[in-house]
């Protein structure tokens, strides 16, 4: 717990109002949506203005209290969960838009706004925020600029990171910096608009974030690939952008999530194929009618049982509903569910899917695959239960072989969930030592007490994921 010192210190920063450290408040807050962490904060603390964030951070600095950043707990590298215990440093009361520019195609906000709030309010003004994580009804511009969130939409239009301009950011010891702007170039310096962005909260505490928008696409339609054979399925994909076609979604579903995914959602979406693309086009009317022809013959090529294309936007906007609502059916099976993302280049996606359920029959698991085919980071998503031990030894083999197999297609350990707590052991396979060797000299740099998110991002000698209690 903290010291009566510490907290006196915090309170008059604060206010009563805005610090909890009863065992109820730091429970709530003790983990988020990674399966199996957890570990109580010694208090959390909610600050209202960039200025409180800087005092907060100035008296953790001095005494060495850890602090992590959070925003709606959405995360599934085990990001947000206070693993070493300190400060859960909550942004309800920044969670402002303070501005946004038409000139500019910018706007501004403090990190504790809603994503989906945030993209409502660009598009009444006919903007555009492409970056879409599946949790944006709940989750944060802050948390998505710490993870670099993506989404359906990331093969088009990228990521979050390719939409962060300008932050300001408070480091450990209480300084505060702006980085970038609103700018179309700028190369002065370091580009610590980038480094921090993805960061996870272990550099620095982004208070305020200006982020690219650009004009809303014209049009937009959305077709189902029907397949009865996986690896036709996953030629699609890259064949559609080897014929330099870059749809905006390219989504790929396997049977068994499709079979969950309509016992939830209860849209008609077939279930007696092996696998669905998912394939959404927009921009001007005859680029997208083009486009939508030449993606269905090539799908044809690659023996697609049936296209169907939505009639409606009503349609539309339910298939992609049910798309992101993949992990709340897959949810509803067991009582622990694990949402990884394995990610290989696109060439590779047939091959990284027939090597899913290879070790899914390997370890006798239940694994619903899913996820970004177009970019190669696909879901591989495993209904389990923590209290079987036993079975939960073959899961963490599973995965192994899972993250293993994408780096050796190539790929990496993680597209966008971050590497957190639950993915640093693996880190190294990707990086070799000599990569963690050149990130642990920037985080040294930035955060010498090592107050930011510790026991994040680097490796610790387990590869189990374990429930810490304090």
């Amino acid at each position: 717990m903290l010291s009566p010192e510490i907290k006196e210190k915090l309170l008059s920063i604060v206010t009563k109002e805005n610090f909890a450290d009863s065992k109820t408040e730091r429970l709530v807050y003790s983990y988020d949506a990674t399966p199996n962490f957890q570990s109580m904060p010694d208090a959390v603390v909610s600050p209202r203005n960039t200025q409180e964030v800087s005092e907060i951070l100035k008296v953790c600095n001095e005494y060495k209290v850890p602090i992590v950043p959070r925003g709606s707990g959405t995360n599934l590298c085990a990001g947000t969960c206070p693993t070493e215990g300190g400060i859960v440093l909550l942004f309800k009361h920044m969670n402002n838009i303070l501005e946004i520019d038409e000139e500019n195609l910018t706007i501004t906000v403090q990190p504790g706004v809603i994503t989906l709030d945030m993209i409502h309010a660009i598009e009444e003004k006919g903007l555009f925020y492409p970056p879409d994580p599946s949790s944006m009804k709940i989750s944060t511009i802050g948390g998505n600029i710490n993870e670099n969130s993506g989404g359906l939409r990331g093969l088009k239009y990228g990521v979050t990171r390719d939409y962060v301009i300008g932050l300001e950011a408070v480091m450990p010891n209480g300084d505060i910096i702006r980085t970038g702007g609103k700018l179309a170039k700028d190369v002065a310096g370091y580009d610590l608009t980038r480094l921090f962005v993805g960061s996870e909260g272990t550099l620095g505490i982004i208070t305020e974030a200006t982020l690219k928008l650009i004009p809303m696409p014209e049009t937009r339609k959305t077709m189902l690939a029907l397949y009865q054979d996986l690896n036709a399925a996953a030629k699609s994909v890259s064949k559609i952008i080897a014929n330099k076609i870059i749809p905006t979604t390219l989504e790929f579903l396997d049977q068994p999530t499709l079979q969950v995914v309509e016992d939830f959602a209860q849209i008609g979406l077939p279930t007696n194929v092996q696998a669905v693309l998912l394939i959404e086009q927009d921009g001007p009317v005859e680029v997208v009618e083009s486009d939508m022809k030449k993606i269905a013959d090539v799908c044809k090529q690659e023996n697609a049982v049936s296209i169907q294309v939505a009639a409606t936007e009503e349609e539309a906007d339910a298939l992609r509903t049910a798309r992101r609502a993949a992990l709340s059916a897959v949810a509803r099976l067991k009582p622990t569910t694990i949402l990884e993302d394995a990610t290989v280049p696109r060439s590779e996606i047939a091959n990284m899917v027939k090597a899913i359920n290879e070790i899914t029959e390997k370890y006798q698991l239940t694994i619903c695959t899913f996820g970004h085919a177009g970019d190669g980071n696909l879901h591989p998503t495993c209904a389990t239960d923590a209290r079987n031990h036993e079975e939960m030894e073959r899961v963490e083999k599973a995965f192994a072989e899972i993250f293993e197999k994408a780096i050796e297609l190539g790929g990496t350990i993680t597209g966008e969930h971050g590497v957190g707590a639950m993915k640093a052991p693996y880190l190294e396979w990707k990086l070799k030592a000599e990569g963690i060797a050149a990130m642990k000299a920037i985080k040294q740099a930035f955060d010498p007490n090592n107050i930011m998110n510790p026991g994040k991002v680097f490796a610790k000698d387990s590869k189990k994921r374990v429930v810490v209690t304090r």
